[in-house]
Formats: C-alpha cells, sequence, structure tokens
C-alpha cells in the first residue's frame, strides 16, 4: 500500500473526529491526495474517497463546495458521486464548473439536472464539449432562449430529428435562432426549407450566401423556398443582409465590442465594420458607409469618439494596414484631432452628417 493510500484510509478511520472549522481544510486535503494519487488508487480506494466527499461536502459552505468544483469539474475519473453531487447543487457557482467540463458525468445525471434545476444548469449543460442527443432533447424542451442559442451554437451537440423539428418551430420569429438553426450542418433539407418558410428575408438571404458553397441538396432548398416567397425587392445586397443578420446576433449575444470592430477592420469585412459602428452610434448605415468612403478623416475620427472607443480601436479603423511614413504623419494628425475632442462636440459632427441624409433613419 503506498503512502498516498495510507494516508487516505486514515484520514477515513478519522473523519468523524474532524471539528467543524477543520472540515473546509480538511476537504482541500483531501482533494489534493486524489489529484496526486489518483492513478494510483484502486476502485475500492476512490469509493472510500466519493464517501468523504460526500461527507464533508455536508458541512461546507458554498465557496468551499465551489472551490471543489472547479478543482473536480476538468478531473476525466473523478469519484462519481461527488460529481453528481455538486452537478446538482442549486448554487450554479458550484453546479456549473462540473456540468461544463466533467467527461464522467453521466447522461441520466445530465438529464436530472436539466429536468429538475434552473435555466442557468441547462445554460452549463448546454456548453459542454459534447451533449449527447437524449440531453439536446431535455434542453430544447425545457430550455429558454439562452439556452436555445447556446446548445445550437455548440458545435459538439446532437439533435434528434424531433428536437431540430421542435427548433424550427421554436424559432419562428427569433432572427437570431433562426439564423443559428439554419446554419446547423445537421439540419435535415426538409427542416431547412420550414425553417426558411417563415424566416424573414434578411435571414434567408444571409443563409443563402453563407450556404452556398454547400450541398445541392441544401443549395436546393434554400433556392426553392426563396423563389417561392420573395414577393418585394430589397434594397440591401444578399452579402449586406447577411452582414446585418450576423451584426446583429453578436450583438444580441452581448459580443459585439471593440475587439470585433478591429477584427473586421483588419480582415477588410467593411459591411460588417460600418453595420457595427452604425449600431453603437444608433445612426443609419448609410451614413456611416459615407464617413468610411470619404475623403475627410476629421469625420471618422469624431464616429469614433462619439461612440466612445478608445484611440487603438480608432487607429485601426482609421488605417487598418498602415505602413510608410505618410501614414505615420496621417495617424499623427488623427490622433492629435481625436485627443482634443470632446464627445459632445464629436456627436454634434456625427449629427451633421447624419442631417445629410433626411430619408434614412437609424437601425
Amino acid at each position: 500500500m503506498g503512502p498516498s493510500q495510507m494516508l487516505i484510509r486514515d484520514l477515513y478511520d478519522r473523519i468523524g473526529e474532524i471539528a467543524p472549522d477543520r472540515q473546509a481544510l480538511t476537504l482541500r486535503h483531501l482533494t489534493d491526495l486524489y489529484l496526486v494519487g489518483a492513478t494510483e488508487f484502486s476502485s475500492d480506494d476512490v469509493a472510500l474517497i466519493d464517501d468523504m466527499f460526500i461527507r464533508l461536502l455536508a458541512t461546507i459552505d458554498e465557496a468551499a463546495r465551489a472551490l471543489l468544483a472547479n478543482r473536480l469539474g476538468p478531473v476525466a475519473k473523478a469519484p462519481p458521486k461527488v460529481l453528481h453531487r455538486l452537478a446538482s447543487d442549486d448554487a450554479i457557482v458550484v453546479a456549473s464548473p462540473v456540468l461544463m467540463q466533467s467527461e464522467a458525468l453521466t447522461d441520466a445525471t445530465l438529464i436530472e439536472c436539466a429536468v429538475t434545476k434552473t435555466q442557468d444548469h441547462m445554460l452549463a449543460i448546454s456548453r459542454r464539449k459534447t451533449v449527447s442527443a437524449p440531453v439536446t432533447d431535455v434542453l430544447v424542451k425545457r430550455g429558454d432562449r439562452d439556452v436555445l442559442l447556446s446548445v445550437v451554437r455548440n458545435a459538439g451537440a446532437r439533435f434528434s430529428r424531433n428536437s431540430f423539428a421542435v427548433l424550427v418551430k421554436r424559432a419562428e420569429g427569433d432572427d437570431a435562432l433562426t439564423g443559428c438553426v439554419g446554419r446547423r450542418p445537421d439540419l435535415p433539407a426538409a427542416l431547412l426549407e420550414r425553417l426558411l418558410e417563415a424566416a424573414s428575408e434578411a435571414v434567408r438571404a444571409a443563409l443563402q450566401a453563407e450556404r452556398k458553397h454547400e450541398s445541392s441538396e441544401i443549395k436546393d432548398a434554400i433556392e426553392h423556398v426563396a423563389d417561392a416567397i420573395r414577393s418585394e425587392a430589397t434594397t440591401r445586397t444578399q452579402a449586406h443582409a447577411a452582414a446585418r443578420v450576423r451584426v446583429q446576433s453578436l450583438n444580441r449575444a452581448g459580443k459585439l465590442n471593440w475587439a470585433k470592430l478591429e477584427e473586421f477592420a483588419k480582415t477588410g469585412r467593411i459591411d460588417e465594420l460600418a453595420i457595427a459602428l452604425a449600431l453603437m452610434a444608433r445612426v443609419a448605415d448609410d451614413v456611416v458607409f459615407d464617413i468610411m468612403k470619404g475623403p475627410d478623416d476629421d469625420a471618422l475620427v469624431a464616429l469614433a469618439k462619439a461612440i466612445r472607443l478608445p484611440w487603438e480601436t480608432a487607429r485601426i479603423l482609421i488605417a487598418p494596414e498602415s505602413e510608410g511614413q505618410a501614414d505615420t504623419e496621417r495617424l499623427q494628425a488623427c490622433r492629435a484631432a481625436f485627443e482634443n475632442l470632446n464627445q459632445p462636440d464629436a456627436r454634434e459632427i456625427l449629427d451633421a452628417h447624419v442631417a445629410r441624409h433626411p430619408t434614412t433613419t437609424a437601425h
């Protein structure tokens, strides 16, 4: 018997004698012993450790339980009973690390938590590396919009045909969810057609643009529906419509930020960049397109200042691929203007550009 095993058995014999104020510390030591010696322990040793974890969990506070969950969650061979107890904890700060990370959790435990616990518990389950079809069946049936968006965006989630049918129904009137479901490569063609029948023009255009290189079966489904229900001309190109859907989805998910603006600028995704800036500034896209295409850097500086961008982000918007003396001098002049301009004056300059487009409205 190795030293770790001897310590475990000694601790098991004395666990009932541990003072209440020492139990959280004992739990940390027990966790350390398990993580260090896991490969040495027999199934009997693991069962003893599991029993000790369960006994100590009943006496410790939420913070100590959360610490244990964070330490055991990533461990592939963590003791099963304590994993079940942590995953089922009412406190999401405790349950989440295990629900999201533990590969040792059974589908039965995940389904039990999805059925009996909160939307936050289901959201954690939806973010697992893989989610089996029986588990997604429950998430799709009981989950709120955030849960649905999360699990549909999860490339490791598997869906039954019935779950896809429920998703198509629940996506009606929700552009973001419709777009996410429509982008699933495993969505059956017949359900894709049904999804597109209820989709907005912008979403249909986006999905058609994004799937143009996919299988002929999918392309045919998209084109069939688009031809059948397109009843009015659109003033936007399909590329622009697709960009709008992507940006609005990012915004709804809380992921439209400075880093995204920099990414759009550096990769030349002008439609996304302009739409994102317009959304942040609460002006029409045309206003931003004119500012970006115009020769006047001052207008772009004012736009960046009006939406409170930091200079480093504004610099990338002004000259994403700057190099050479001319660009250096230009950026120096822009930075001086940016730092000397206050936010109210910047908004006034932007409003003047808006006034030149009296027929456009903010999106």
